[in-house]
C-alpha cells in the first residue's frame, strides 16, 4: 500500500490531518505562541481600520509591466477608492499616511496550493505567508471540520491573515472514493458542505474519469494529481481544471514520451484499499505512517519506478509535448508547478538546506524527522539520485516549455503541514526565474492569473479603483529582477498596513515560539 503511495508523487499534505480544527472566533489580529507553551497566545495589535493613504508611489500593472510613477493610493474599508497623482488630493487628517516615495506597489502575492490550515497553529503560518507579501491563498486540502469552522465563521482567518480564496473538503483518495459508487457519492457530499473544488490524489484512472465527469455534472471544479495512468489530454478535455506538481510523477513524461505504450504498461494506477470498516483506528495508524513517509517521497520509491522514469526522459518527444500543450491550453487547463516542492524531493541532500533560513521557524522535532528521512534519501543508489537531479532539471525545463506554449499558470508552495525547508512562496519565484520564467511572468502567475482562475479580476490582481487593497510594497523594481520581488518594504492586507519592522516583528514571535507547528 505505502510503496503504491509513493510511487505517484505523494505532495505531502494530500490526505489531510484527521483532526478537527480548534474552535476560534473571527480574528482581528494575529496570533502566535510565546515560548512558553503555559501562557496563552500573544497578538500582534492591527492598525485602526478606516482610512489609508499611501503617498508617492510607483503602480506596476502586471498585465504589461507599465509603470506610472507618482501616485497617491487611497484606501478605505479594505478597497481602493482612489489612484491621483501625487499631492493632488486635500490632505486627510482621518488618513493613516504611509511615504511610499521610491516604493513600487504591486498587487498582493497569492499562493494557489497551500495547506496552511492543516497546522496545528495556522495563525503562526499564516503571518510568514504575511510577511512574505502573501494576502491570499487557495487550501488545498480540507475536511468537514474545516468546511463547517469556514460556513460558522469561525477559522483563524480574518483581515490580519491572507485571506482563504478557496478550500476543497477532504481529498479524494481510496479512503473515501475507493470505486466509481464511492467518488461519485463523496462529490455530492462534499458539494452539500460547501466545498470550493474537489481535490483529487492517488485514485485509480477509471476512478478518476468517474470523478471528472461526476464534478462535471455536479457543477464543482476537480483537480489535483493526474496519477500514473490517466491521460492527461482525455483528463483536460474531461474538465480537469489544474494539474498540480506537473503531474505530480510520470504521468506528464509517459504521456510525452515516444514509448509512450511501453511505459503505460509499467505505470500503474496505484493501488490503495480503504481499510476495513472494522479497523476504525487502521486509518489514523496509516496517517501515522506518512506524516514520516510523506516528508520526501523519493526517499522511499522502488528503483524501477525512477528507471522507467529515466526511461520518459530518455524518449522525451518534442511534438507529442505540443499537441498536449495545445490540448491544456485549448481546454484552459491550468498548472500550478510548486517547483520548490519538487526541489526539496529530488535534490534533498543538497547542503544549502542544513542552513536553509526557514529551519528558524520549524520544530526541533520537525526538524529531526526531516534529517531522518534526508539521510536515507543519501543512502539511495547512485543511479537513483541521479535520475532525480535530472528530475528536477526536466521538470525547469517542462515549466518553461509550458509557459511558452501560453499554458496558464500559478504560482504554489505546497508550504503548511510539510516537514522540510524553504517551502516559501518567495523560494518559488526563485525557481520560477531559474527555469527562465521572467519576472513578470511569474508576477502575473500569483496576481492576475489567480484572479482570472477565481474569475475576480473585479475585485484582485490589480491596483485600481474597487479592488480589495491587498498590496506589497517594494524597494526595488519588481520587473528587473525576480529578487525584488522578495524587496518587502510593507504590505497592506485588507486595508490595513504592516511596515517591514511589522513582519519582520511578526517573524520573529513565530521564531522564539517554537515554530509555526506548535
Amino acid at each position: 500500500m505505502i510503496t503504491s503511495l509513493l510511487m505517484n508523487g505523494v505532495c505531502a499534505c494530500c490526505l489531510g490531518r484527521m483532526r478537527a480544527p480548534e474552535s476560534a472566533s473571527r480574528f482581528t489580529s494575529i496570533a502566535i505562541p510565546k515560548a512558553d507553551a503555559a501562557v496563552s497566545r500573544a497578538r500582534v495589535q492591527m492598525p485602526l481600520s478606516g482610512r489609508l493613504r499611501l503617498e508617492g508611489g510607483t503602480i506596476v500593472n502586471p498585465h504589461d509591466g507599465s509603470l506610472v510613477e507618482g501616485m497617491d493610493i487611497l484606501v478605505s474599508q479594505g478597497r481602493i477608492v482612489a489612484l491621483q497623482p501625487a499631492g493632488s488630493a486635500k490632505s486627510d487628517p482621518s488618513a493613516q499616511t504611509i511615504d511610499a516615495t521610491g516604493k513600487f506597489v504591486v498587487p498582493g502575492y497569492n499562493d494557489m496550493h497551500s495547506h496552511v490550515l492543516e497546522l496545528d497553529n495556522p495563525s503562526g503560518g499564516l503571518a510568514l505567508l504575511l510577511a512574505q507579501g502573501v494576502t491570499g491563498f487557495r487550501q488545498m486540502s480540507g475536511s468537514p471540520e474545516l468546511l463547517a469552522a469556514r460556513r460558522s465563521q469561525t477559522l483563524p482567518v480574518g483581515k490580519g491573515e491572507p485571506a482563504l480564496l478557496e478550500m476543497p473538503g477532504s481529498v479524494l483518495t481510496p479512503m473515501n472514493a475507493s470505486s466509481s459508487e464511492a467518488i461519485v457519492a463523496e462529490i455530492a457530499s462534499q458539494k452539500a458542505q460547501g466545498a470550493d473544488f474537489m481535490k483529487v490524489a492517488f485514485v485509480s484512472a477509471p476512478v478518476l474519469a468517474v470523478g471528472i465527469e461526476a464534478a462535471k455534472k455536479a457543477g464543482i471544479p476537480i483537480l489535483g494529481h493526474l496519477q500514473d495512468g490517466a491521460d492527461p489530454a482525455a483528463s483536460a478535455e474531461a474538465g480537469f481544471k489544474s494539474v498540480e506538481h506537473l503531474g505530480p510523477g510520470a504521468t506528464v513524461w509517459v504521456a510525452c514520451s515516444s514509448a509512450e505504450a511501453e511505459l503505460k504498461g509499467d505505470a500503474k494506477p496505484i493501488e490503495i484499499k480503504a481499510p476495513p470498516a472494522w479497523i476504525p483506528f487502521l486509518r489514523q495508524l496509516i496517517m501515522w505512517r506518512f506524516k514520516t513517509v510523506l516528508i520526501n517521497p523519493s526517499a522511499f520509491v522502488p528503483p524501477a519506478y525512477v528507471a522507467m522514469m529515466q526511461r520518459a526522459f530518455d524518449t522525451f518527444d518534442q511534438s507529442k509535448f505540443e499537441a498536449l500543450a495545445a490540448r491544456f491550453v485549448a481546454e484552459g487547463t491550468w498548472h500550478v508547478p510548486t517547483l520548490v516542492r519538487l526541489r526539496t524531493q529530488e535534490l534533498a541532500d543538497l547542503p544549502e538546506y542544513e542552513n536553509d533560513p526557514f529551519l528558524r521557524f520549524m520544530p526541533k522535532s520537525s526538524i529531526k524527522a526531516w534529517r531522518g528521512v534526508t539521510k536515507k534519501f543519501k543512502k539511495l543508489p547512485a543511479v537513483t539520485r541521479q535520475t532525480y537531479v535530472e528530475a528536477y532539471q526536466r521538470q525547469q525545463q517542462l515549466t518553461k516549455l509550458l509557459a511558452d506554449a501560453g499554458v496558464r499558470m500559478m504560482t504554489g508552495s505546497d508550504g503548511g503541514w510539510l516537514s522540510a525547508p524553504g517551502l516559501t512562496l518567495q523560494e518559488e519565484f526563485v525557481q520560477l526565474a531559474e527555469a527562465g520564467l521572467s519576472p513578470l511572468k511569474i508576477l502575473q502567475m500569483t496576481t492576475i492569473n489567480a484572479a482570472e482562475y477565481l474569475d475576480r479580476a473585479h475585485t484582485m490582481g490589480t491596483v485600481e479603483p474597487g479592488r480589495n487593497a491587498d498590496l506589497v510594497l517594494l524597494d526595488a523594481n519588481p520587473l528587473e529582477s525576480v529578487e525584488n520581488l522578495g524587496r518587502i518594504a510593507g504590505v497592506v492586507r485588507a486595508g490595513f498596513h504592516y511596515s517591514k519592522q511589522d513582519l519582520d516583528a511578526l517573524k520573529e514571535r513565530v521564531a522564539k515560539g517554537g515554530g509555526y507547528l506548535n
